[in-house]
């Protein structure tokens, strides 16, 4: 107290502000944590309710007569641990390789000059804008009747149809024009652009070649980067509908599961209600209901790895955006 009259009231006001700062931080923190987590909780909720919680009104969040029926059948429609297996794959593959063809034209626009290079990033610039659904028609075409130059044409007769072909789709992320791949290419172009020129330099008196300098110098201090950057390739590639539904549809993505539950689950139920006869639907209350479970078992897998991940994802990320 004695202190505080000396200061003329100023520790008591310093007090008392943090102590507000402290519980308004607190408040935001809870309704931002609540506004995120809001919808998970209300989907397991959904998930786990029996037919009479669905209709009974003065069942809100918290289930009478919990079950994990709607999950058994998920897992049944969905061919779920065939479908997480193959997703994991594919999505492992293909993210990888667009990190690396990302990796190399981001390292090219930082650090070389070629003709018509701000026209190019610009183009890159343009992928990020662009929605990949307005170059839709342009992708169907181009991929339908595949060649290169007119030389395919030339040995085969006629172009190939690389469609609904995992080969087309590696096609596509090898050149760096896979899903947000304009994205990993900036962010890695301005990582390697705020690196300093005189490493590569020392590398060159030394002898080293630029390709051995980009392998040796410049990839091991870009691995917070590069990891970010995978980190949101598999994730996006997850949960991406659009390239899967034109590249991988015969795969069973979980992504495109995770999108047909609604109409498998409708068509399972008029197998078994009623026999395979008529046109009845489910009621729209046990469609959500399914459709709730299958989205929370197709985000499990990417829960999981985060969960692992993330100490690498946060380094990564603050490292990152200190450089650049």
């Amino acid at each position: 107290m004695a202190r505080n009259r000396a200061t003329d009231g100023y520790l008591f006001k310093r007090d008392i502000g943090r102590v507000f700062v402290g519980i308004f931080t607190v408040i935001l923190l809870f309704g931002l944590c609540f506004v995120i987590l809001q919808p998970l909780l209300h989907q397991f909720s959904n998930s786990i309710m029996s037919q009479d919680d669905l209709f009974d009104r003065t069942v809100i969040a918290i289930p009478r007569y919990p079950t994990f029926a709607n999950y058994r059948l998920a897992v049944e429609l969905m061919d779920y641990w065939g479908s997480v297996l193959r997703s994991l794959g594919v999505t492992f593959g293909v993210a990888l390789l667009q990190i690396a063809a990302c990796t190399l034209v981001a390292y090219g626009f930082a650090r070389f000059d070629f003709p018509l290079k701000r026209f190019w990033f610009a183009c890159v610039i343009l992928t990020i804008i662009v929605p990949p659904h307005i170059i839709r028609s342009a992708l169907f075409l181009n991929f339908r009747f595949f060649d290169v130059f007119g030389m395919i044409n030339l040995i085969r007769g006629d172009p190939l149809n690389l469609l609904d072909t995992l080969q087309g789709y590696l096609v596509l992320s090898a050149t760096a024009m896979g899903l947000r791949n304009g994205l990993y290419i900036f962010m890695l172009r301005q990582y390697f652009r705020n690196m300093p020129k005189e490493l590569e330099e020392s590398a060159w008196v030394d002898g080293c070649g630029k390709l051995r300098t980009f392998i040796q110098i410049m990839l091991p201090d870009a691995v917070p980067i590069i990891i970010s950057c995978f980190l949101f390739a598999f994730v996006w590639q997850w949960t991406d509908g659009f390239y899967s539904g034109m590249f991988l549809r015969h795969f069973n993505m979980m992504s495109l599961q995770m999108g047909s539950l609604g109409d498998m689950f409708i068509t399972h139920y008029r197998m078994t209600a009623v026999g395979g006869e008529g046109m009845l639907n489910p009621p729209l209350a046990t469609i959500e209901a399914i459709i709730s479970t299958g989205v929370l078992m197709g985000i499990a897998p990417i829960i999981i790895i985060y969960l692992f991940a993330q100490r690498f994802f946060v380094e990564s990320v603050g490292q990152s955006g200190i450089k650049m």
